[in-house]
């Protein structure tokens, strides 16, 4: 159990107005946690600090050669004033799979956790209560090691900063356009597509302006060998409801093991729905939609927790969703899903952590 020191802030920011439009991830709480490494003591100094500036060498090894992750989760305060987490036991199994490709050492999973609740424990009262809304939870690590040879390092940063966001489309949920990309790829088996890090994000950007300049929201990568089989949208997993069933690509290295993705499966099999973990190409959708089974489609993340398409492109082709509307099990997973999450529904699975216990 880690021993974390505390110091509060001394001058506390304003809080942002009940009503106020919070956007995401643009402000920031009074305190942020922070946690060292250094080769041969591990992982040392747990402590929560005021929200500051970091001050790290222009030669810091994250500058030059990516070596750094990062995670999300929510904090999520329920009509009785009680503050929830949702799952973060797997935020932290993540967490150490995307350090083992990237040779950052491992955090134990329950030290995770216990620096997670600290600090939103103590910055609880900037979780917004206005529906829809939360606070988002940025863990990151960085490696900090002054050395321009090509090499891990030795030491790194932990830390966890939190900002008070609203719906992550600013249409809320509202069906998104999607654009798939036919030019680049975004990442292949044996690389890092599975991790979170941030070079998968920046490869993401081309097409992601590409998407933007012909007014779509997001973009849907394919796989980087063959180019046709559908892989994962920029910031979630993707789902189809084809013919009755839910179908979404399986896990092969190259695709984010989404844990919004991972609950969806499971409530849409406690349901008694089928759920096929595949791979399926552009042309199965397109055919697809030309017969009219292609009957629903939404990403999956912790940003936007479901998110149903009202429209895909590709190429020449653009395929228009149940009339542009959301379908009734983007729906039942969103209702359910966020149910959980502020402790309005009842959670069978376990999922929901309370913080302050």
């Amino acid at each position: 159990m880690l021993d974390i020191k505390i110091t509060k802030t001394t001058a506390p920011k304003e809080k942002p107005a009940k009503d106020a439009p919070l956007g995401f991830g643009k402000i920031f709480t009074d305190h942020m946690f922070i946690m060292n490494y250094t080769e041969g003591q591990g992982w040392h100094d747990p402590r929560i600090v005021p929200f500051q500036n970091i001050s790290l060498s222009p030669a810091a090894m994250v500058y030059h050669y990516g070596q750094e992750m990062f995670e999300g989760l929510k904090a999520y305060k329920s009509d009785n004033d009680e503050v929830y987490l949702f799952r973060p036991d797997m935020n932290a199994k993540r967490t150490n799979n995307t350090n083992t490709r990237l040779c950052i050492p491992h955090i134990p999973e329950e030290d995770f956790v216990q620096a997670v609740k600290a600090v939103v424990d103590i910055d609880r009262d900037w979780i917004p209560t206005t529906p829809g809304t939360s606070l988002y939870i940025r863990p990151f690590i960085i490696a900090t090691d002054e050395f321009l040879g090509v090499a891990p390092s030795n030491t790194y940063l932990f830390m966890i900063i939190l900002s008070p966001s609203g719906a992550y489309y600013e249409s809320g949920l509202e069906p998104v356009g999607i654009w798939i990309e036919d030019e680049y790829v975004r990442a292949v088996r044996g690389g890092m597509g599975f991790a979170k890090t941030g070079g998968n994000y920046a490869a993401s950007l081309i097409g992601q302006v590409k998407a933007h300049n012909d007014n779509y929201s997001q973009v849907l990568w394919l796989d980087g060998v063959e180019r046709k089989y559908i892989e994962e949208v920029g910031s979630m997993n993707i789902f189809f409801k084809i013919d009755g069933k839910v179908v979404t690509p399986m896990l092969n290295g190259s695709i984010l093991p989404g844990i919004t993705r991972d609950s969806t499966i499971k409530l849409c099999k406690s349901w008694g729905l089928d759920v096929e973990e595949r791979r399926i190409s552009v042309d199965e959708l397109l055919e697809a939609q030309k017969n009219g089974k292609l009957e629903e489609v939404f990403g999956t993340g912790t940003a936007a927790v479901i998110s149903p398409v009202g429209k895909l492109r590709y190429v020449d082709d653009v395929m228009l969703i149940n009339n542009g509307e959301i379908g009734p099990l983007s729906q039942k997973l969103y209702d359910t899903m966020t149910g959980i999450q502020y402790g309005k529904l009842e959670d069978t699975f376990g999922w929901r952590v309370k913080v302050g216990e």
